[in-house]
C-alpha cells in the first residue's frame, strides 16, 4: 500500500513538466453492417466541435488534431440509421481506431430528416442479436473497480450475472452453472481462456485474455442468435482488434493480476497498404506483489505468462486473411506445510502440483461474392494441457503418501465457414456449418477416500461435433423486424443430435424505445470429465455408462424493454424464463445433479448418471446506465432470480447458483487537470450486493470415518451462504505529453475496502475432525501503470 500511494505521489508530481498543446489522430472503418462492405462519403464529426470527415471508397476516414479527452463521434450518410459513439477516450500515446457498422433504412430518406443519432454504446455488433446481449469495450475492462483487468470479471457487473468467487472470474448467467458459457475467439469456439483451467471449466484463478488485444466484444445472456451452439448459459464472443494500419505503437503495462506485459502493433508493409500485426506478452507478476506483503489468496505463488497475436493482411483478389492465436502456461506448487488453515486452496496436509498449458492459432478468410454477399472461412487448432499430483501427509507415517495424479492432452481441429448475403434492405441471410474434431487424451487414478489405486478416467479418442445453421433477418419496416433461425447439432461420442429453432422479434414503440420477443431452444454436451468418469464395479469391470449421457436441453423466453429516456440515459428491462431438462442426476432417488456444478477445479465423482434432471431459471433484470458525460457515469444492475432444479428423486430444490437477487452499483467522476485539461484525475466505485450461494452440509461423522470430506447427500442444497457484499474503489491519474505522442495511466484499485468477510466455502478440517468456514479475499490494493507512445 505505502509503495503504491509513493507512485501515485511522483504521477502527480509530474504534472507540471508537460508543456501545452498536444492533438491526436482518430481514424478507422465505417461498414454496412448487413453486407459488411465498406461505405463512402459518411460524414465523421467531433460532437460540439467543427472537426469533420468523410469516408473514402474504402471506408477509410481520418480526423487529425482531435483534441484530447473523451468526445462523442457521430456518423451519418444518407439512407442509414446515424450512429453517435459516446466516451471515445482520445489519449496523445495512441491513435484511436473505430471500426463502425451503420443499419441502412428502410424508408427513402429524401423524404426523410434524420434529427437524433442512435448511440452504439452497449450494442452488439452481429446484425442476427436479438434479446439479452450487450457489447463491451476494452474501455470497459479497464475503467470499473475491482475489474482485475479481466474481461470476465466485467461480465459480471451486468444485469444477470454474479460472480461471488474472488478467487475465481466464474460467472454464473441467470443462475446457470458456469460450465454453460462458450467461449469464442475471431468467430470461432475456443477452450477456457484461463490459466490454472482444468478440463470441463470455463473459468480460472487468472485470465489468460489480453485486454489491450480486444476490441469491441459481444456477450449474450439468452436466447441466442442461431449461429451459437453447444451453450445453455451464456456466449462470450471476443473479437481481437486489428494493429494500426499506419503507425507503429508500444505499449508498456504492469498490473498485479494480468502481469508485466508489452505490446507491439504497426503496419506489416512499407507502403502502408491496409495489413498490420498486433503482438502482446505478459508474465506474472504475482511474486513480486506477494514479496511486498500483499494477500493474493494463497501461499503458493503461481507463475503464468501469456501471448496473443493478430496479423492483419491487406485486401487483394484473392480475399482478406488474418492469422491470429493466443497461449500461455502456467504452474503452481501448494506445499502443506507453508500454508495456514484459511488457504483458500488447499489443505495443510497436503502438497499438490500443477501445471497447464494452453494454445490456439486461427486463420481467417473473407471472400466477397458479389456486391452484397461474402463467404467467411475460419481454420483453427487448440491444444491444452494440464497435469497434477497429490501427496498427503500422515502423523502415522515417516514421509507423505502419494495419493492422485492426473494427466490430459485436449486437442481441438475446428473448421467454420458460412456465406452471408444481404439480399435486400429488408431481408439478411446467413447459413454454414462448424464442425469441430475434439482429440482427448486423458486419465485420472487416485486412492483418496478408496481401499486401494482406482482409475476414474482413462480415454484417448477423438470425436466430431457439427453444428449447421441457418438464420435470417427480415426488416418489416424501420420500427419491426424480425431474427429467426435454426442450429442443428451433432455429438459424435454417442451419436447425440438436436434441430434448435430461434426466434427474436423487435419493434421500436419510437425512436427512443424498443419492445424484443425472443425464444431459443438450446442445446448442450455435458463437460468432458462428467462423460468420461468411471467407476470400478465388484466384477472389475468398469461402469461408463456417463458416456451416453444425453445433451443438456434449455427453452429460453424472453421480453425485453430499451429506453434512450434522456440523452446519455438508458434504461433496459428484460424478463425470462428458462425450463431445462435432460441434465444428469443419479439414477437411484437423490438430490444431485450436474446443473450444481462446474465453480470448481473438478467435478462430482458420479458414475451411472442418467439424463433425467430438470430444472428452471426465472428472473426480471434492470439496467440504468449514464453513459460518460460532463465528467461522469453511472451504472446501475440489479436482478431478481429464482433458480431451482429436481434430481432423481423428484424434489424441488433451490440451484447452487441460486443467489435470488444481484445488485451492482458504478459510477466514476473525472476531472480535467492541467491548464488545457488535457490530463484527467479518475474516482471510480462499485458496489456488489448478493445472496449467497446454496450448499450441502458436511456429514462430519462420515467424513471423520474415512477421513476425507463427505457430503451430508440426504439434505443437498439446505443451507445457505450470507450475503455476498463487496465495496471497491478506484483512483487514477491520465497523463498526456504536449511534446511527444506518449501517455501515462496509472489506478490504485482498492477491492474489498470495507475488509468484510465474506464467505469462500465450508470444508471440513481433517486435523480438528470439524467443519471450518473459509474467508474470502479480504482487502486488497491492485495496482496498473500502462505506458503509451
Amino acid at each position: 500500500m505505502k509503495h503504491s500511494l509513493v507512485v501515485l505521489l511522483l504521477f502527480i508530481s509530474c504534472l507540471r513538466s508537460f508543456a501545452q498543446n498536444n492533438t491526436q489522430t482518430l481514424t478507422g472503418t465505417v461498414i454496412d453492417k448487413a453486407s459488411e462492405r465498406p461505405l463512402a462519403n459518411v460524414s465523421v464529426s467531433i460532437v460540439g466541435t467543427r472537426l469533420g470527415a468523410t469516408t473514402d471508397s474504402l471506408g477509410r476516414f481520418v480526423l487529425p488534431a482531435v483534441p484530447l479527452g473523451r468526445h462523442h463521434v457521430s456518423f451519418t450518410c444518407i439512407g442509414y440509421k446515424t450512429v453517435t459513439i459516446p466516451e471515445v477516450l482520445v489519449t496523445s500515446g495512441k491513435q484511436v481506431i473505430l471500426d463502425v457498422p451503420l443499419d441502412q433504412q428502410i424508408a427513402a430518406l429524401n423524404t426523410v430528416t434524420v434529427t437524433a443519432g442512435r448511440t452504439r454504446k452497449g450494442m452488439v455488433s452481429n446484425e442476427f442479436a436479438g434479446s439479452s446481449s450487450r457489447s463491451f469495450s476494452m474501455d470497459d475492462v479497464t475503467r470499473y473497480a475491482g475489474g482485475r483487468n479481466d474481461p470476465a470479471k466485467l461480465a459480471s457487473n451486468f444485469a444477470g450475472v454474479a460472480n461471488t468467487n474472488d478467487s475465481r472470474n466464474d460467472i454464473v448467467v441467470r443462475g446457470n452453472a458456469p460450465t454453460a458459457v462458450l467461449w469464442r475467439m475471431e468467430g470461432i469456439p475456443i477452450p477456457n481462456p484461463n490459466h490454472f483451467s482444468t478440463l470441463g471449466t470455463t473459468g480460472g484463478p487468472v485470465s489468460a485474455l489480453n485486454t489491450n488485444a480486444l476490441k469491441n466484444s459481444d456477450f449474450y445472456t439468452g436466447a441466442f442468435p442461431a449461429e451459437f451452439g453447444n451453450a445453455t448459459g451464456a456466449v462470450f464472443d471476443i473479437g481481437l482488434r486489428t494493429g494500426n494500419k499506419d503507425k507503429f505503437e508500444k505499449t508498456i503495462q504492469l498490473n498485479m493480476f494480468s502481469g508485466l506485459e508489452a505490446m507491439l502493433e504497426g503496419p506489416l508493409s512499407k507502403s502502408k497498404n491496409g495489413s498490420s500485426f498486433l503482438v502482446g506478452y505478459r508474465y506474472s507478476f504475482a511474486q513480486i506483489g506477494q514479496s511486498l506483503g500483499f494477500d493474493i489468496g494463497t501461499a503458493a505463488v503461481p507463475k503464468y505468462q501469456d501471448l496473443i497475436f493478430h496479423l492483419n493482411f491487406a485486401k487483394s483478389q484473392w480475399g482478406k486473411f488474418s492469422i491470429f492465436g493466443m497461449g500461455g502456461t502456467s504452474s503452481i506448487d501448494m506445499i502443506g506445510a507453508d500454508l495456514d488453515s484459511t488457504d483458500l486452496f488447499a489443505n495443510r496436509d497436503e502438497d499438490n502440483y500443477f501445471k497447464s498449458r494452453i494454445g490456439v492459432v486461427g486463420l481467417k478468410h473473407t471472400l466477397d461474392l458479389g456486391r452484397n454477399s461474402y463467404l467467411r472461412t475460419m481454420v483453427s487448432y487448440s491444444y491444452v494441457s494440464n497435469e497434477g499430483t497429490s501427496y498427503q501427509h500422515f502423523d502415522s507415517l515417516p514421509e507423505r503418501k502419494f495419493m492422485s495424479e492426473q494427466s490430459t492432452v485436449n486437442t481441438g481441429w475446428r473448421f467454420s465457414s458460412f456465406i452471408n448475403s444481404k439480399i435486400s434492405s429488408r431481408f439478411t441471410m446467413r447459413g454454414g456449418m462448424l464442425a469441430e474434431l475434439i482429440g482427448l487424451d486423458t486419465w485420472m487414478r487416485t486412492r483418496e477416500d478408496k481401499p486401494d489405486w482406482e482409475t476414474t478416467r482413462d480415454y484417448n479418442d477423438n470425436a466430431w461435433l457439427v453444428q449447421p445453421y441457418v438464420q435470417g433477418k427480415y426488416r418489416f419496416t424501420d420500427k419491426l423486424s424480425l431474427n429467426a433461425g435454426l442450429h442443428g447439432i451433432y455429438y459424435g461420442m454417442n451419436d447425440d443430435a438436436a434441430v434448435e429453432p430461434r426466434a427474436s422479434l423487435s419493434y421500436a414503440i419510437a425512436g427512443n424505445q424498443t419492445l424484443t420477443f425472443s425464444y431459443g431452444l438450446h442445446h448442450q454436451q455435458q463437460p468432458l470429465p462428467v462423460y468420461l468418469y468411471q467407476e470400478k464395479l465388484p466384477n472389475g469391470t468398469y461402469d461408463q455408462s456417463n458416456r451416453n449421457l444425453d445433451f443438456t436441453r434449455a427453452h429460453h423466453y424472453v421480453i425485453g424493454y430499451d429506453w434512450f429516456f434522456a440523452r446519455d440515459w438508458r434504461l433496459k428491462a428484460e424478463a425470462y424464463h428458462q425450463s431445462i431438462s435432460h441434465a444428469p442426476v443419479e439414477r437411484t432417488p437423490s438430490g444431485f445433479s450436474v446443473l450444481n456444478s462446474g465453480a470448481d477445479f473438478t467435478f462430482p465423482d458420479k458414475a451411472g448418471l442418467v439424463s433425467t434432471g430438470t430444472g428452471t431459471n426465472t428472473g426480471i433484470e434492470l439496467t440504468v446506465e449514464k453513459f460518460f458525460s460532463k465528467g461522469y457515469y453511472l451504472l446501475t444492475t440489479a436482478s431478481i432470480f429464482d433458480a431451482k432444479y429436481k434430481g432423481s428423486d423428484r424434489i424441488e430444490r433451490n440451484s447452487t447458483f441460486n443467489n435470488k437477487a444481484v445488485v451492482n452499483v458504478l459510477a466514476g467522476r473525472e476531472w480535467k487537470m492541467g491548464r488545457d485539461g488535457r490530463n484527467a484525475f479518475t474516482i471510480d466505485i462499485k458496489f456488489t450486493q448478493s445472496g449467497g450461494r446454496y450448499y450441502t452440509p458436511v456429514d462430519i461423522a462420515a467424513s471423520n470415518a474415512t477421513g476425507y470430506e463427505q457430503l451430508d447427500e440426504s439434505r443437498y442444497n439446505d443451507l445457505q451462504f450470507s450475503n455476498y457484499l463487496r465495496f471497491d474503489t478506484r483512483f487514477g491519474i491520465r497523463l498526456n505529453s504536449a511534446k511527444r505522442k506518449l501517455s501515462h495511466t496509472f489506478y490504485l484499485d482498492i477491492q474489498n475496502v470495507t475488509n468484510r468477510d465474506n464467505v469462500f466455502i465450508q470444508r471440513y478440517n481433517r486435523d480438528r475432525k470439524a467443519v471450518g468456514v473459509v474467508n474470502q479475499v479480504g482487502f486488497f490494493p491492485d495496482i496498473l501503470y500502462r505506458l503509451q507512445f
